[in-house]
């Protein structure tokens, strides 16, 4: 049935924030990658001093050529917009390149600090169910703690590598 065709027959559209709220629900009750990982090549834990949401992300990378991330898993703890995050996260760039998961994570950055081009980038995909999150300077934070971890064990493992 159409957009157009469900107004027309009196049946309600599912409003896109209930259908985002459903995505964020999901990956925090089902969390993608939620484990630990043996045999990480870079491990980064942190922690949102605010609210006490914890991050701990383990990454094994394949550093060969322009470099893959090969396996991304989180443990740790919070609320659900932090653990949600991370789980989508590590979904995202599992199998990347390594700079286009550093790019992933400036774009989600920028969304969740409003910028309307980056809240209609597909590339982000399931974390688009999170832009909502901007409104909310607070949570912010617990949004982004997945990707600075993410951000931190890569650029590490750069300034490391000879």
């Amino acid at each position: 049935m159409t957009r157009t065709s469900a107004a027309r027959s009196g049946i309600p559209e599912p409003k896109l924030g209930s259908l985002y709220q459903a995505v964020i629900l999901d990956h925090y009750r089902r969390p993608r990658n939620k484990r630990e990982l043996k045999r990480a090549t870079v491990e980064v834990h942190l922690t949102n001093p605010s609210c006490g949401d914890e991050i701990g992300l383990q990454l094994i990378l394949d550093e060969e050529g322009e470099g893959t991330v090969r396996q991304a898993c989180f443990t740790g703890q919070g609320c659900s917009i932090s653990q949600a995050s991370a789980s989508m996260m590590t979904a995202l760039v599992t199998g990347r390149p390594i700079d286009d998961a550093l790019a992933l994570a400036e774009l989600f950055t920028v969304m969740m600090h409003g910028d309307d081009t980056a809240k209609r980038d597909k590339r982000l995909g399931d974390l688009r169910s999170l832009q909502g999150v901007c409104k909310f300077p607070v949570r912010i934070k617990c949004a982004l703690l997945g990707f600075e971890a993410l951000q931190r064990a890569l650029r590490d493992r750069r300034k490391e590598a000879p």
